[in-house]
């Protein structure tokens, strides 16, 4: 799984950065330099040149240090942060062109403002990564995601209940093209994700091997109640001499062997009543827990036992956690997940 854990950089990285970091700001410096000294050549006026300066590179710079502060707080930066960071330099460099005597000079002058630029969009790049490694929540990511999902969820409508049948063919159209785009980026997704497809993975196998291995079940033999004996004829009193038998003995003997044979009914043993909950809750010496109630760590681990075994075989955590839910039990993702792996592993020092 993802750990969404707030991790601290260390020293080692700590200095990578920073020494990533100076040069960024070293060639943004020297682009700004080179841009004063390229308006000076041409105006002669210091005052002019640092406009020029304050306009593109300043500018930039500026909107560098808000795209920066903005990542470092966990904060999307505005569309129009963004658009400067690229706009600012590009009109830098059209004004050097333009000013420029030679085409020489033209492409030299234009290129020079760039250096900002890239310095800028690095720096920013380079806050980003951070905040992502240390939060694991990419909000750039989110933002992008969060505006194709809502364009999507547009035109899904439109393509379901417009009049008019071309805006719904258009809408189908682009509903298909933004599908593409939902999570791209976003590395948090992806790795729940593959925790589905694992999941799903692990409890295919598990019925495959539960299939392979699982032991035959031999019925059990029903029990044969024994025919009642024949009353025995009392002996007369003479050793060796059998009395007569008499019309009406006759008559007993013929109606008891003409009695067909009764069917014999197995006994089933009474089922044993399931665990409820609050028994489960009971031993476990914590409240009974309740539906729309906080739990705390082992109440979950409770709940989550008493719904595991609710059928058989028993629950994966992906149908105990759908269980939870419908349940209407509350808990958190990351503490459910938690009591879950609580609960397998003291499953697993039982067995």
């Amino acid at each position: 799984m993802y750990d969404t854990r707030e991790r601290a950089l260390s020293w080692g990285q700590i200095i990578v950065l920073g020494a990533a970091a100076v040069p960024m700001v070293a060639f943004g410096g020297l682009g700004a330099v080179g841009t004063y000294s390229n308006i000076t050549s041409v105006f002669h006026r210091s005052a002019t040149a640092l406009g020029v300066v304050a306009a593109g590179e300043g500018a930039t710079l500026v909107l560098a240090l808000v795209l920066v502060g903005l990542t470092m707080l966990g904060q999307s930066a505005p569309a129009a942060v963004r658009l400067g960071l690229w706009t600012l330099p590009a009109v830098a460099s059209l004004t050097g062109a333009a000013i420029a005597n030679t085409v020489t000079e033209a492409v030299v002058f234009a290129v020079t403002p760039l250096a900002m630029c890239v310095s800028a969009e690095g720096m920013g790049l380079l806050a980003r990564r951070i905040v992502v490694y240390r939060t694991g929540v990419d909000v750039e990511a989110q933002r992008r995601n969060a505006a194709v999902v809502q364009r999507l969820a547009y035109h899904r409508a439109r393509a379901a209940n417009h009049p008019d049948q071309g805006a719904r063919e258009d809408s189908e159209r682009a509903s298909w093209k933004l599908a593409k785009k939902v999570g791209t980026g976003d590395a948090l997704l992806g790795a729940r994700l593959v925790d589905v497809q694992r999941e799903r993975m692990s409890d295919g196998a598990d019925a495959a091997l539960a299939g392979m291995f699982a032991l035959p079940v031999t019925a059990p033999a029903p029990s044969v109640t024994a025919a009642p004996e024949r009353p025995a004829v009392e002996a007369s009193g003479e050793e060796g001499v059998t009395p007569p038998v008499t019309d009406e003995e006759t008559q007993v003997t013929a109606e008891f062997e003409t009695v067909p044979p009764q069917a014999v009914t197995p006994v089933t043993p009474p089922a044993k009543p399931p665990v409820t909950l609050a028994e489960i809750a009971g031993v476990a010496g914590v409240p009974t827990p309740q539906p729309g109630e906080p739990l705390d760590d082992v109440q979950l681990v409770v709940v989550l036992r008493h719904l595991r075994y609710t059928d058989d075989p028993p629950l994966s955590y992906r149908q105990a956690v759908a269980a939870f839910r419908e349940a209407g039990f509350v808990g958190g993702e990351q503490r459910v997940r938690k009591a879950w792996g609580s609960l397998m592993s003291h499953e697993e020092s039982e067995a």
